[in-house]
């Protein structure tokens, strides 16, 4: 039987035209560089919290990885990651920058693909990541499904994704794309948004266990990001695989 594919096609022409600006932090990637920035720092404390200790030496996943903002981030701090996205085109925007970094790019694995293919069947991690991306794939439920079974028995998982709200209409594609121009036009979709407990409900298929969500808020036009108790248009969250399980 054939492997079920999450990624769309279409999806995945618009990353490989983006991927040459990746690593220009004023370019059009600026937003991701500012919130991946707030979201790695959560990440690792994330992490030391629940492993009770630093990354270092830690195996991750990250899925959706684009041309590498938190697989390099992560490496550099001591974790082996690998990074995986269905765009060859941001695999090799990851792997060039990786290269001027050799001691980094020891720690990284990067692979061109969706986690069905990239992935071997009994390949688990002790921290997987799927930021950003959810709000691209054709099927959640499979995706959450494929990436859920990469997370080993006591281990941690993060996704975060755009709420399907007026209100992530009105601003993260409205403003941020049309009005402000801080992201390219056509990067989100709205019908393609998910909100927390779609993903809660697919996680939980999965086999994984909710454990915190939060909201995020950027402010275009200053170019900053924080935390917040409002999830109607960024939002984080955080599961867990039962040991044992």
């Amino acid at each position: 039987m054939a492997e079920l594919r999450t990624a769309r096609a279409d999806e995945i022409a618009r990353f490989d035209a983006w991927s040459a600006t990746w690593w220009d932090a004023r370019g059009p990637m600026r937003p991701l560089h500012v919130t991946q920035a707030l979201r790695g720092r959560w990440v690792r404390d994330a992490a030391e919290r629940h492993f009770g200790r630093p990354l270092a030496g830690l195996r991750v996943l990250d899925v959706g990885c684009g041309g590498g903002l938190m697989s390099e981030a992560l490496a550099r701090a001591g974790a082996d990651v690998v990074g995986i996205d269905a765009s060859a085109g941001n695999i090799g925007a990851a792997r060039r920058h990786a290269a001027a970094s050799p001691e980094i790019a020891a720690r990284l694995d990067y692979r061109h693909g969706e986690p069905a293919t990239a992935l071997r069947p009994d390949e688990r991690f002790d921290l997987v990541l799927a930021l950003e991306v959810v709000e691209h794939v054709a099927d959640v439920a499979a995706f959450v499904a494929q990436v859920g079974a990469a997370v080993a028995p006591g281990a941690l998982m993060v996704a975060s994704t755009i709420n399907r709200t007026w209100r992530s209409a009105l601003l993260a594609i409205g403003m941020a794309e049309y009005v402000l121009r801080v992201l390219p036009v056509g990067t989100h979709r709205w019908r393609q948004f998910v909100t927390p407990d779609e993903l809660e409900a697919a996680a939980r298929v999965a086999g994984l266990q909710p454990q915190q969500r939060l909201g995020m808020r950027y402010l275009p036009l200053l170019h900053r990001a924080h935390w917040t108790h409002d999830t109607s248009v960024n939002y984080l969250a955080s599961f867990t695989r039962p040991a044992g399980r």
